[in-house]
């Protein structure tokens, strides 16, 4: 629940970003336009530079209000949750070599109840995994073993949690681009179709807005999918660093029990 409302948050935080960013363009532009209005008595010709953002605002508003916001809305769902997966996967990243070692001298000064007070005062999926280890060594190594690897795949899961939501909108940013290519080349030929003659003109409009939500679909795409290849790498990443972590806490648990620690 937590999550999620950090994901809504942060979701909000940048429609309202964007927002107030759009309003205060607008609020600018229209200035602008009254300073070059009153100088175009003493100076007629004028050269305007029109910025990044004007022509990126200028393009969204050609594209077609429906499809650009629907895509808009993509980018910043896909965004919210890719960045809350990666601080939460930055904060899940654990030094198990140091940890094995914390667990091992532990074990060898205070046995079992000291080394899951180690694992307590350590953030991460690893030491989660070493206290469900740790947990069950009193009965038996293979009851260990089985609680990590239990465990193992709960861990997994709450690392890929929402994940597949980030992979939903990279598929969905350019197929909602391309409907809307389409609902623009249906407006191209109705247009024709009108006025029964084929000129450049009728035709100008429907192919760019068709264009237009093609390459914003596309965009956000490959936004999209940047983040989500880290965040698979990283996910990889901490579970192979996972097994290894189980194999060295079976070893640990094994010289215990044969008294060789």
């Amino acid at each position: 629940m937590k999550r999620s409302l950090s994901i809504l948050f942060m979701a909000v935080v940048m429609i309202l970003g964007m927002s107030s960013t759009a309003t205060a363009t607008t609020t600018t532009n229209a200035a602008v336009a009254t300073i070059v209005t009153a100088q175009d008595d003493a100076e007629p010709e004028v050269e305007t530079t029109v910025s990044f953002h004007q022509e990126l605002k200028k393009r969204f508003i050609e594209g077609g209000p429906l499809f650009m916001s629907i895509v808009l809305v993509c980018l910043i769902l896909g965004l919210a949750i890719a960045i809350e997966r990666i601080i939460y996967l930055n904060l899940s990243t654990t030094n198990s070599k140091k940890l094995a070692a914390d667990v091992e001298e532990a074990l060898k000064s205070g046995g079992v109840e000291a080394a899951k007070d180690v694992c307590r005062n350590t953030k991460g999926p690893v030491a989660s995994i070493y206290y469900q280890g740790l947990d069950r060594a009193d009965e038996s190594v293979e009851a260990a073993e089985k609680a990590v690897v239990a465990y193992g795949g709960v861990q997994m899961g709450q690392l890929e949690k929402n994940v597949s939501w980030v992979s939903l909108f990279i598929a969905l940013a350019p197929m909602l681009g391309f409907m809307g290519t389409v609902i623009g080349m249906i407006k191209s030929f109705d247009s024709i179709a009108e006025a029964g003659t084929m000129e450049p003109a009728l035709v100008a409009t429907g192919i760019k807005v068709a264009l237009l939500t093609t390459v914003f679909g596309l965009i956000v795409a490959i936004i999209l999918q940047i983040f989500y290849n880290y965040i698979v790498a990283k996910i990889d990443s901490i579970v192979n660093d996972m097994e290894d972590a189980s194999i060295t806490l079976i070893d640990i648990l094994v010289d215990y029990k044969n008294g060789k620690l």
